[in-house]
């Protein structure tokens, strides 16, 4: 495709390929002449910018010579480090070669020509530049005369050797592109001759045996050292040979296309493969096929280039005087014929020419209709728009890479390149995986302890050990009393303490009091009647107004409220305590609480707190200061079941001041409380976790928390939280992506769509799994104590252990039981035995099963029960164990009808009800069917809540608040709700129920229902 095109009649010479912008020089071309008869010459620089969509050439600079010129080469010899400047050589019709400067030229400085000489006597046809020493200069003129010139010396050049005889015009000189020291000639009479500068001597003749061979041009292979092609410009020999040097007797190949002679010849320095020769065509010369013709002018061309510096571009001169740029990786071209009227316009003043005083009127000239060329494309891609090399990332850090290694250059035939790719393994987070590498082990060992204390040792704060610290105790015995140690509560120093201040020695014995003491001690008491003494004669209630007589005269009738309200008036407080013990419960608390109200000091608080144990005011208004403090209360006095709430609260508190340090000790509260959701909040609030090392950190503490309230629920916790969820998967990314697959894995689900199955609704009765008949006993807080294992029918399966929610606490001391098989009273905390106390079993029912069998389902060994109205009473086995049946099956037991849910809940079920009816209607999908149905079953454990009727005003509110939503269909506001109210409440009372909503939710929002 034609891209610019300028009319000179000229030789033209491509700027060298370090040169930017590409520039064409333009020298007027001897024994040619223009339509003018113009006779004068000028050396011409043009810009090729194809940011102008003109085919135009702006010209930089122009030098007017003397001479006219038969060769013209740029070289990059004299240039810049910008690659800017060169040398300009033009051999002229009276033999003179001269140097030029481009940069004087487009300067239109007076120092243009810098180096002249006229040692040639014909004129010089042949110019060519050393591509490996550009300051060496081949030059071919009449009487086989060639001279080798130095730009540095130019004024003495010198000869390849002897002059070849018989003595003939030179027509070609070309540089070997392998060897710099080799040159070859060419002259018309077909017969080429090769030069070894090293001997100054010809080394080979190369001459077609026809005779028929008349040398226009020849060229060296770009790779291969010992191949030349020659060009025939006799019209009954029009062909290109090729020959190898190796093989000189004949030629190695013939390229025949044309049909006249061929005048110029150009080898693509950038493909091998692409041979230009003038009509203009393309040739693949190992194929020997034309791969490529380009429709050029409607005259012959002369010269043929290629651009150094774009490989797809090359120029051509023709012999109308044309010069043009053309590209050839194809395109169209709607090229509109230039119009010779335009010219002839231009010649004649249109104002008056003829000085008649009238003006010419226009001229009226046809307009030629454009003709659209097409141009085909290459029919093989060129070797320079193959990439030399590539790479690509792929999943796991994989890095894919190829390279085009270069075929043997020495072959005379093409040879097959085996194609490599490479697939390597790019680590960039070295230090990251091998921190993954230590906690997958100490998580597949189990040596969590030793793991944790290895962290301490290398952790490089304070904070950060004390966190570690407390991530440890979870995962040893007595865990609150080595809490209290690492918040600065020890019992033993505490005792010092108090022994110094009392004055008195004292030493505690940690097992008690001790056996064989308290034997001596009894054995030294007395027996005797003490003496009487005046004890009752002092016991005398005159009949007076004072304290001490109405005091008296109350306690004298009973009256312990009286004789308490007197003590408490005069501030005789241990008096009033000791009396409203004797008054009973109800009055002892009122007393205390009457105390407590009226001291008001440093520890009033606290003491009140103990007494009434009413830790939540303790929590809710404590000095953040004192958060120490608060924090070993709960861990000596919070009952298990308020432990974990009490210390989130507390927590929460101390997260919401929002600096660093609160948020290290807020950490420190829901490590004691087992929440890994508020931990990794927590601790990604202060921290970037996008860096991988920080994101390392928060992976290792939330995977040892893990792994510790696991250890204490005997259960695995399934990752719930949108925040734990996220945390992990871009872990898992990032692990993935330096390639540990298999690591990154073990942190994801096992399935894209679990949810939380632990928990179980009352509607899922036992006579769905097993072969009992079941009775709803009246008596709600029964408790069976079995001294011998049941055996169970073939067909009974025990119940699926609780799996306790992430919000669950931590134990007292004591061990740790939960009997195999069964499920705790309350799934949301442990059940807690003392050491060498009884352990029982516990019962998961709302309301008590007796559990019937046939009377094969009974052992030998089975407890006998008395029945005693309607509590069971543990008796000694029976030899009959049918009897037992029958005691059991005579109990007067009387079936409880379930509850309704209230009225003013009733529109939750009918809404959500009415919601999952519609979305299976409109479910094509398997999947979503199937958790449609899951939906179902799961909202009965909301319904059942709603009839017991233990959820929070927080959480009803929201609920009614999505019932709105999604009657009004506006399922976003209604996703919205559900995240505050998820967010604001004890997760363990709503996970039964509040994920498959939130699901139900989305599915509803999809389907459009």
């Amino acid at each position: 495709m034609r891209l610019k095109e300028i009319q000179r009649t000229a030789h033209p010479a491509w700027s060298p390929a370090p040169h930017h912008p590409i520039c064409l020089a333009l020298g007027t071309s001897a024994q040619q002449l223009d339509a003018s008869f113009n006779t004068t010459a000028a050396l011409e620089i043009f810009q090729v910018d194809f940011a102008d969509p003109s085919l135009g050439m702006k010209l930089k600079g122009s030098l007017p010579t003397s001479n006219r010129l038969h060769s013209l080469v740029w070289v990059n010899f004299g240039a810049g480090e910008d690659g800017l400047g060169g040398r300009l050589i033009g051999g002229s019709d009276n033999g003179t070669v001269t140097v030029y400067s481009p940069e004087a030229i487009v300067t239109s400085g007076a120092e243009a020509i810098i180096g002249q000489s006229d040692k040639h006597t014909g004129p010089v046809r042949a110019l060519d530049f050393n591509p490996f020493q550009s300051n060496l200069l081949a030059s071919g003129a009449n009487d086989s005369e060639i001279y080798i010139w130095d730009l540095n010396n130019f004024s003495n050049p010198m000869t390849p050797g002897t002059k070849s005889q018989p003595p003939e015009d030179i027509s070609v000189v070309s540089w070997n592109r392998q060897v710099q020291h080799i040159l070859a000639s060419a002259n018309p009479s077909g017969k080429a001759v090769v030069w070894d500068l090293r001997k100054n001597e010809p080394i080979i003749k190369i001459s077609d045996h026809s005779n028929r061979m008349h040398c226009s041009g020849m060229l060296w292979h770009p790779e291969v050292a010992t191949q030349l092609v020659l060009a025939s410009e006799d019209d009954r020999m029009p062909v290109i040979q090729m020959w190898d040097l190796r093989f000189a007797t004949s030629p190695l190949k013939v390229l025949e296309n044309h049909t006249r002679g061929l005048l110029s010849i150009a080898w693509s320095q950038a493909d091998p493969e692409l041979l230009l020769s003038l009509m203009v065509s393309c040739g693949a010369y190992d194929a020997s096929v034309v791969i490529y013709e380009l429709p050029t002018t409607n005259q012959w061309c002369f010269d043929i280039q290629w651009c150094p510096r774009n490989p797809a571009l090359l120029s051509a001169a023709s012999f109308d005087g044309w010069i043009s740029v053309y590209s050839v990786m194809g395109g169209s071209l709607e090229a509109q014929q230039q119009s010779r009227a335009d010219q002839i316009s231009s010649s004649f003043d249109t104002m008056d020419p003829f000085g008649t005083g009238q003006v010419l009127p226009p001229l009226q000239v046809p307009q030629p209709t454009p003709q659209t060329t097409l141009v085909a494309p290459l029919k093989k891609p060129p070797k320079w728009v193959r990439r030399p090399v590539g790479a690509s990332f792929a999943f796991g850090g994989k890095l894919i890479t190829f390279e085009s290694p270069k075929a043997p250059v020495q072959s005379p035939q093409p040879v097959p390149v085996p194609r490599q790719v490479f697939v390597s393994q790019v680590t960039t987070e070295t230090e990251l995986l091998q921190r993954s590498r230590e906690l997958q082990a100490a998580l597949q060992s189990g040596s969590l302890s030793d793991y944790c204390q290895a962290k301490i040792h290398k952790a490089p704060t304070d904070s950060e050990q004390d966190i570690w610290r407390f991530l440890l105790v979870n995962f040893e015995d007595e865990a609150r009393v080595k809490f209290l140690r690492l918040l600065g509560f020890s019992k033993e120093d505490l005792e010092r303490k108090i022994s110094t201040c009392l004055g008195k020695n004292l030493q505690p014995n940690g097992h008690g009091v001790d056996a064989n003491d308290l034997a001596e001690k009894i054995q030294l008491l007395s027996t005797q009647v003490s003496p009487g003494t005046n004890l009752f004669i002092l016991l005398y209630a005159p009949v007076v107004l004072d304290a001490d007589g109405l005091i008296s005269q109350a306690l004298l009738v009973g009256n312990f409220e009286g004789a308490v309200d007197l003590c408490l008036n005069e501030g005789r407080y241990a008096e009033a305590i000791l009396l409203a013990i004797s008054g009973g419960q109800e009055l002892l608390q009122k007393t205390q609480q009457t105390y407590l109200d009226e001291q008001r000091n440093s520890i009033s608080m606290l003491i009140s707190s103990v007494v009434t144990q009413n830790w939540g005011d303790i929590v809710q208004s404590c000095a953040l200061e004192n958060w120490k403090e608060a924090l070993a209360a709960l861990l000596t006095y919070a009952h298990p079941k308020e432990f974990a709430h009490l210390c989130e609260t507390l927590g929460s508190r101390l997260e919401g001041e929002r600096t660093e340090k609160r948020c290290l000790q807020a950490c420190l509260c829901y490590i004691c409380s087992g929440n890994i959701e508020k931990l990794v909040e927590c601790w990604a609030l202060q921290r970037d976790c996008s860096s991988p090392l920080v994101l390392e950190d928060l992976v290792e503490k939330m995977m040892v928390l893990r792994k510790s309230v696991e250890r204490l629920r005997n259960s695995e916790v399934a990752v719930q939280s949108p925040i734990l969820a996220d945390k992990l998967t871009h872990y898992a990314g990032l692990l993935a992506s330096q390639g540990s697959l298999a690591t990154a894995l073990s942190y994801l689900p096992d399935t894209s769509d679990q949810v939380n199955t632990t928990s179980h609704s009352s509607s899922d009765t036992l006579s769905t799994r097993t072969c009992f008949k079941c009775v709803l006993v009246f008596q709600r807080h029964c408790v069976f104590s079995l001294l011998d294992r049941v055996q169970t029918c073939n067909n009974y399966t025990p119940p699926a252990p609780i799996t306790a929610p992430v919000m669950g606490g931590f134990p007292m001391e004591g061990h740790h039981h939960q009997p195999q098989g069964q499920q705790g009273h309350d799934p949301s905390h442990t059940q807690q035995f003392p050491p060498g106390a009884p352990q029982e079993p516990n019962v998961q029912v709302r309301d008590n099963l007796v559990c019937v069998s046939p009377c094969q389902f009974w052992s030998q060994n089975t407890v006998g029960f008395l029945v005693s109205g309607y509590q069971l009473v543990i008796g000694r086995p029976t030899s009959n164990p049918c009897v037992s049946l029958q005691l059991l099956q005579a109990l007067p037991a009387e079936r409880v009808e379930q509850r309704e849910i209230p009225t003013e809940h009733m529109v939750l079920k009918q809404t959500f009800d009415s919601l999952v009816q519609r979305c299976q209607l409109a479910a094509q999908d398997p999947q979503t069917k199937r958790k449609l149905e899951d939906a179902s079953k799961r909202l009965g454990y909301l319904y059942d809540k709603l009839r017991e009727q233990t959820l929070s005003n927080n959480i009803l509110g929201g609920l009614h608040e999505i019932s709105r939503c999604v009657a009004g269909q506006n399922y976003q506001r209604g996703l919205e709700v559900h995240t505050a109210v998820v967010t604001s409440s004890n997760f363990s009372e709503i996970q039964a129920f509040m994920p498959i909503l939130k699901v139900v939710m989305t599915i509803a929002n999809k389907l459009g229902v």
